[in-house]
């Protein structure tokens, strides 16, 4: 597929509440939508006029206003009030001020920002949890209700880590973590973060080759005083140079995290290629090595290089800001000037390193490089280094080139390979970070699997693009598409907005800042031919991963410690692309899409009008939930679909990962064109079922539903494509069970989640050996009995919405269960005493440990939030996550720290912890009513966020019908809850869990490192594929005496009474 920008296309804009026009005329091909930038808000045009340069699109309801300061800061205001109420301004803050004080991932949307093939491993990874979406982690993702937005903010800098000084590698990123510590006039040194959590807010930050973000969000009525403490960082931050050791640790321990990641460590070898004293060849993380040991060695003072580097970088006309916000656009302006323009303007002339063309201009780069990978995974990666093509933004060659590489229809170069089960992916493109594209290149790459054969049929892809040049008709279907999708456009989360406007800012010109990224302007084959012609193999670079690779590579990447080899490129590679040859007839240019909408007339309802799901479907094969969506007002609609059937042991549930990977592959090619039209689908294997979901435009929706149950119904497995993705699954399991933190989960849930099946014994099972008959006969069986549960949202009708469970039923033929099959465990009701389970990491020569102490308890109080980590367990890690966890239906609580095995044993982050949870119950204990009530209300403002797109609401409600509880008014019943709550309640009900007798289950997955008593290279003396199918359990230290081990998972569980089944319905 092609590799898509850092932000979707449906991340930009509006929600649905001043809706598109309700017709069924499409929007113009050419999409450059000039709509009246001052959008229908319910303010007189003379008092808050928008901008009527900026181009928006015409779904988008919100208002925008460009304005400079005198310090050269640019800054564009967004003035967002279309929140469900409709009130007016006055009104909204009348009520605030007078008020007392008061599923688990997000919808996709789209292929994944990079497209690379470490991501898409990770997306199946997903069929090892009993569906994903409705994991534990629960807590963050119902947190939307029907109450207004949140207030946002996000600044760019345009500098990054190109501008890092020789001397000191990962000062910029360092410094992106010590502005946060204090200002002069807000000198506490977490005080930004204490008071975002207080007030139901967050921050975050990223340092890119040649910019740096900022960002946060909180309620509404904080927004003013947020902006003016977050301000402080740009003018007078203190960075305390007690806490620099302690930051430190921090940015090491990020860059620890991140070395065991394949596509950083390509990044790292790829950078070390460009010329000497390029920007590129620096050490952008930073670690403990080159910001404190190094710099005391060299006597280099980090804590003024750390000034000096704020003074010269952090100037008001390197920046762009962006504010949204329910206020007035004159509001808003107000508050920027008093606060931002006091941010100082250094008068320098900002870093620009465009003179630095053609970096990897040099012998190195034209090479094949033999790299042994982290993970099990045979991947291709071309490269070539193209001129910048930032400014080439209206045209967007490499995109259209993507666009055609990697299309997966028919006559696609990947649809050959599959059919020849030469290649099970593909990724091409550009994905527009700092590393794929800045000021001195442009990257345009491609990863594949892919056999000598492969790479063959490879080239002659390549010249067929060469040879027949660029094409207006597919050009303009790509650009119709986007087009629609951008007229009709959903809106995302304030804070992920603003953080891509204000990057835009710093990209494109005024009228383009919402639409730079996300249009094609003009058709310019002279622009895509030139970046054609130079993909060249002559100007490419060749990247090949393979575990086979290992012991035969004497190379050493300096950071991330990657083993590699350096070959010329063979030969007849150039010369079979260079030379004339017929094309493969199998190889030909997509045509025309059927699946692009045309009508998007919004539909009638044609049944009352509810404010949740109904059930409209009821019989003994299956119901039917269906809401029609009267919202956000957008021809798109959203079917949800779980077929609920037996899967019973291991062997069947690496079957059943076999049977939905060889069905996605079978739909790879006849639904592309529905997918690249904006129609998305996806299939997950969960422990208890099929679930289907597919969104979209809703005038073509159908056609993708009915062509996946068709699918689905005449499923067929050639053994060729039965062998490629069983050997496939061999490595993604062991890819899952090699990262700490998917360990540490499956061992945790084995052990509380009776029956389930853990990734070890499918990786057991499916290392002894299956065969397509197998695989035959489970599918039979298993379409043989089911029971379909579905949900429908958006622009249909009920009468629509029936026919999609009846083409179910009509298609596949199967009977009703016999007996009824649970949709959640049964969970074990754990000892009454601290229990351990410490398992060395599968990851041989890992670093990086995790721990995790759970507290199950029969009820967890929703204003349980572990949010006020003290200083002593942010100093051991960089990641620190408190959670409330629903596992299947059995409430606990938990906190998980990530750390390395180089700085501390796991037993000392334990007792950490349980320090941290001390002192946390003295700071609940000593909290005022006023304090206790501040921390509820903003809780409860979390839960009344609205709804910010479709797919929100959806997730929620398919929460609700997935695991048949159909409390569709939960948000609503855990607010009435909260505000009946006190602090004597919750203080007495946490010490109550947390005595002796408390339900306390311990998880360690240990890494490699001298705290844990492992010698230097002594895990590395074999393979670094270690073994997988067995874990190897440690005894605990004397810090944990307390602790009863677990050293064998299923004797320990066998003697402990189950839960029933559990569902929270009150």
């Amino acid at each position: 597929m092609p590799q898509t920008s850092k932000v979707n296309s449906s991340a930009a804009g509006g929600p649905g509440q001043v809706s598109a026009p309700d017709h069924g005329e499409p929007p113009p091909p050419q999409a450059e939508p000039r709509d009246l930038a001052s959008g229908d808000g319910g303010v007189g045009v003379d008092e808050d006029q928008g901008d009527l340069q900026i181009n928006k699109s015409p779904s988008d309801p919100k208002k925008y206003r460009y304005i400079e300061l005198t310090n050269g800061l640019r800054v564009l205001l967004i003035s967002d009030f279309s929140g469900a109420d409709g009130k007016d301004a006055c009104r909204e803050e009348e009520e605030e001020d007078g008020a007392s004080g008061g599923g688990e991932e997000a919808e996709e949307e789209g292929d994944s920002g990079e497209g690379t093939e470490e991501e898409d491993e990770d997306a199946e990874e997903e069929h090892d949890s009993d569906f994903e979406e409705l994991d534990e982690e629960q807590e963050g993702k119902q947190k939307k209700g029907s109450s207004e937005k949140q207030s946002a903010a996000a600044l760019c800098i345009s500098v990054g880590s190109f501008s890092d000084p020789e001397d000191l590698p990962g000062l910029a990123h360092f410094l992106e973590h010590m502005v946060f510590m204090g200002s002069e006039k807000y000198p506490a040194e977490n005080g930004f973060d204490a008071f975002l959590k207080k007030h139901g807010g967050s921050d975050n930050a990223s340092t890119d080759c040649e910019r740096t973000i900022f960002q946060f969000d909180v309620q509404r009525k904080y927004f003013r005083e947020a902006l003016d403490r977050w301000a402080q960082f740009f003018i007078c931050p203190l960075m305390i140079e007690d806490a620099i050791d302690r930051e430190v640790e921090a940015v090491d321990s990020e860059y620890q995290l991140a070395r065991p990641s394949d596509s950083h460590r390509k990044e790292m070898l790829f950078g070390s290629l460009a010329r000497p004293k390029h920007p590129m060849g620096k050490f952008c993380w930073g670690n403990a090595q080159t910001l404190k040991h190094e710099p005391r060695e060299k006597q280099i003072n980090t804590y003024q290089r750390l000034r000096d580097f704020w003074k010269r970088y952090y100037s008001a006309h390197y920046m762009t800001l962006t504010v949204q916000s329910k206020e007035t656009l004159n509001t808003l302006e107000e508050w920027v000037r008093e606060v931002f323009s006091k941010v100082p303007n250094n008068a320098q002339p900002r870093p620009d390193f465009s003179d630095l063309q053609d970096p990897f201009d040099t012998p190195t780069f034209n090479k094949l490089y033999r790299i042994v990978p982290v993970r099990k995974v045979h991947a291709l990666t071309v490269t070539w280094a193209l001129p910048p093509q930032g400014k080439q933004y209206r045209v967007k060659p490499l995109h259209y080139i993507s666009w055609l590489i990697g299309h997966e229809g028919a006559g696609s170069i990947l649809s050959l390979l599959r059919k020849k089960c030469w290649a099970l992916a593909l990724f091409g493109g550009n994905s527009e970070t700092g590393f794929d594209q800045n000021t001195t290149y442009s990257i345009f790459s491609i990863s594949i699997t892919l056999t000598d054969e492969g790479f063959q049929n490879f080239h002659q892809y390549m010249k067929m693009l060469q040879t027949l040049g660029p094409q207006q008709r597919i050009y303009e279907e790509i650009q119709k598409i986007e087009a629609n999708e951008f007229h009709y456009q959903e809106q995302t989360d304030p804070i992920e907005y603003v953080e891509n406007i204000c990057e835009n800012m710093q990209l494109f010109p005024k009228e383009d800042f919402l639409t730079g990224d996300q249009l094609m302007f003009e058709y310019n084959p002279e622009v895509i031919s030139l970046a054609l012609a130079l993909l060249t193999p002559e100007r490419a670079n060749l990247l090949l991963l393979s575990p086979e690779h290992e012991g035969h590579c004497a190379h050493k990447e300096k950071w991330f410690g990657t083993n590699y080899s350096i070959e010329d490129l063979p030969e007849e590679w150039a010369q079979r692309w260079a030379g004339d040859f017929d094309l493969n007839p199998d190889l030909h240019l997509p045509a025309e899409n059927k699946f692009i909408a045309t009508d998007f007339t919004l539909k009638p309802s044609d049944c009352p009008d509810t404010e949740v799901p109904v059930r409209i479907v009821n019989n003994e094969r299956g119901c039917l939930w269906f809401k029609k969506d009267n919202k956000f007002k957008i021809p798109k609609g959203v079917c949800r679909s779980f077929l609920n059937g037996y899967v019973l042991c291991p062997c069947s549930l690496v079957l059943f990962d076999v049977f939905v990977n060889i069905l996605a592959h079978n739909l790879a090619e006849p639904a592309y064109e529905a997918d690249v039209a904006q129609l998305e689908y996806k299939l997950i294997a969960g422990e208890h079922g099929l679930v289907i979901r597919v969104k979209g435009f809703n005038h073509k929706l159908p056609l993708l539903l009915n062509l996946i149950v068709d699918h689905l119904a005449d499923f067929t497995a050639e053994p060729g494509v039965f062998n490629m993705f069983a050997e496939q699954l061999k490595k993604t399991y062991f890819n899952i069970l090699i990262k700490p933190e998917r360990l540490g989960k499956d061992v945790r849930l084995l052990i509380l989640e009776h029956c389930r099946w853990s990734v070890i014994q499918k990786y057991q099972a499916i290392m002894k050996g299956l065969t397509v008959d197998d695989l035959m006969t489970f599918v039979s069986g298993l379409k043989a009995q089911l029971y379909t549960e579905g949900l429908v949202q958006g622009n249909f009708t009920s009468t629509e919405s029936m026919k999609f469970l009846q083409y179910f039923i009509d298609k596949l033929q199967f009977k009703r269960l016999s007996v009824e099959v649970p949709v959640l465990f049964r969970v074990v009701e754990l000892p009454q005493k601290p229990h351990l389970c410490k398992v060395k990491s599968l990851n041989k020569g890992d670093a990086n440990s995790e721990v995790t102490v759970y507290y199950q308890v029969p009820n967890v109080h929703p204003t349980f939030m572990l949010t006020d980590f003290n200083s002593d367990l942010v100093s051991i890690s960089y990641q620190v996550y408190p959670t409330c966890r629903n596992t299947s239906g059995v409430l606990g609580f938990s906190i998980t720290v990530e750390t390395q095995a180089t700085k501390f044993n796991t037993d000392y982050v334990e007792n950490k912890i349980e320090e941290f949870l001390v002192s946390f119950g003295e700071k609940m204990t000593n909290l005022t009513d006023e304090a206790f009530k501040t921390q509820v209300t903003a809780l409860i403002k979390l839960k009344e966020c609205e709804d910010t797109h479709l797919g929100e609401e959806v997730d929620r409600n398919w929460f609700e019908v997935v695991t048949q509880q159909y409390v569709f008014d939960r948000l609503n019943r855990e607010i009435e809850a909260l505000k009946l709550i006190t602090k004597a309640e919750l203080v007495s009900w946490f010490m109550e869990h947390r005595d002796t007798t408390s339900k306390k289950l311990s998880v360690h997955v240990v890494g490699f490192g001298e705290e844990e008593n492992d010698q230097a290279g002594q895990a590395l003396k074999t393979s670094s594929y270690g073994e997988v199918s067995k874990l190897t359990f440690l005894p605990a230290s004397p810090m944990l005496a307390d602790a009863t081990l677990i050293n064998d998972i299923r004797a320990f569980t066998s003697s402990l009474t189950l839960y029933p089944y559990h569902k929270i319905l009150k």
